[in-house]
């Protein structure tokens, strides 16, 4: 038996076990590399599709597909030994209909290894979330400021500031908590709202954009490395890496202009010759 003893990998029961206690970490990860050095840190990681505008530039994340979540999927659940892995099921992959949400879930888990996924919506999606849930696939509801919903909100608005929407949403987050889903992500929610939402459901919230009171809290991982351009007001810097990599890229192109890369150390020589 090999002395290095494997990870136990965080479960669903064990995050859903979680509301009330110690805060769960979750960040995004969309590859092998960042998987590795979240997985030590984090209790969940979300491959979210918001890799669809972080990793391949696009405006939003509808242009995510099913065979990008997937392949994204492997590589995060390969880099990662500890941490729970929560894939997104992309626009149009889940809203027809709870057949064909089943399938593409299935298909999610089946080919990454992942152990839960994540749907957008509230009432409307209950009952998908009840069907998934029954048949064995673990799901985190997201309600609030729901991205694959930006064109009907008119653009990113948070959500709640009226307090006419309060009962909506709340109305929202308790039916995809009742319907099975072991957690919920609030996004862009004002802080009270947040907060009442956070004591009334009986599964863990896990805020961005939310509150502290929620049970836990992500970011995409990009924007709290310092690795994005602009980030929302919600976002806190934890790094700059942005700034270190530039002035990285910055000493490797001047070293190649000047010809001192590579150096010595860096080249490979032939064999010496043994003469008599």
């Amino acid at each position: 038996m090999s002395a290095e003893v494997q990870a136990k990998r965080v479960s669903a029961p064990d995050i859903r076990a979680r509301k009330g206690g110690q805060p769960i970490v979750a960040l995004t990860s969309y590859s092998f590399t960042t998987a590795r050095l979240v997985d030590s840190h984090a209790d969940m990681i979300l491959v979210g599709d918001s890799l669809a505008m972080v990793e391949h530039g696009l405006d939003s994340t509808l242009g995510a597909t099913l065979e990008m979540m997937i392949l994204h999927g492997k590589a995060v659940v390969r880099g990662s030994a500890r941490a729970l892995v929560v894939v997104d099921m992309p626009f149009g992959s889940y809203e027809a209909g709870v057949e064909e949400a089943f399938r593409n879930a299935a298909r999610i888990m089946a080919e990454t290894g992942c152990s839960a996924v994540k749907l957008e919506g509230g009432e409307r999606m209950a009952e998908t979330v009840a069907f998934l849930s029954a048949r064995g696939i673990p799901v985190v509801g997201h309600v609030g400021l729901t991205p694959q919903a930006v064109m009907s909100f008119g653009g990113f608005r948070t959500q709640g500031r009226e307090r006419a929407d309060w009962e909506r949403i709340e109305r929202d987050a308790a039916a995809v908590a009742e319907a099975g889903a072991f957690a919920v992500v609030l996004e862009g929610v004002v802080e009270p709202l947040a907060e009442k939402i956070t004591e009334a459901v009986a599964v863990p919230t896990i805020g961005i954009g939310a509150s502290a009171a929620c049970d836990g809290q992500i970011l995409v991982l990009e924007d709290m490395l310092g690795l994005s351009p602009r980030v929302p007001r919600f976002v806190k810097r934890f790094g700059n890496l942005g700034e270190t990599a530039d002035a990285a890229i910055a000493a490797y192109a001047e070293a190649v202009r000047q010809r001192s890369f590579p150096g010595e150390e860096n080249v490979y020589q032939p064999k010496p010759t043994n003469r008599a």
